[in-house]
């Protein structure tokens, strides 16, 4: 079992900045690969951003070289780092992992549901 809590969402301006945290925990597994997603009120859940086991690293289009994900595996916690936010980044948050899932950050990316444990989301409110 992997369980995921996530933090750090919140209401900014647009060009500010916010670091999401997703706590990760297993007492099973130590090599997951992990993602953050978002679904906005109305549209389909959609990848931002997956790292997987090595440290290899995929970005959605629209947020590439504004977030950056990381891992901190002392810790066991995964961040998404957001700048130069905007409004379209508005959306629930939602960290995934998943110990067998065979695809490559990118293929991952575009998965969006093939992920087997989620977080229970946090919301990020980009105004205008």
């Amino acid at each position: 079992v992997v369980t995921l809590v996530e933090s750090g969402g919140n209401s900014v301006e647009a060009g500010g900045s916010l670091t999401l945290s997703c706590s990760v925990s297993s007492n099973t597994y130590t090599r997951l690969i992990m993602g953050w997603f978002r679904q906005a009120p109305g549209k389909l859940r959609e990848g931002v951003a997956v790292i997987d086991a090595d440290g290899s690293v995929a970005y959605a289009e629209s947020v590439k070289d504004r977030f950056t994900i990381s891992k901190d595996t002392v810790k066991n916690i995964l961040y998404l780092q957001m700048y130069n936010l905007k409004p379209e980044d508005t959306a629930m948050y939602y960290c995934a992992a998943d110990p067998f899932l065979a695809l490559t950050p990118s293929q991952a990316l575009n998965s969006r549901g093939d992920f087997g444990y989620w977080g229970q989301g946090t919301q990020v409110t980009v105004s205008s």
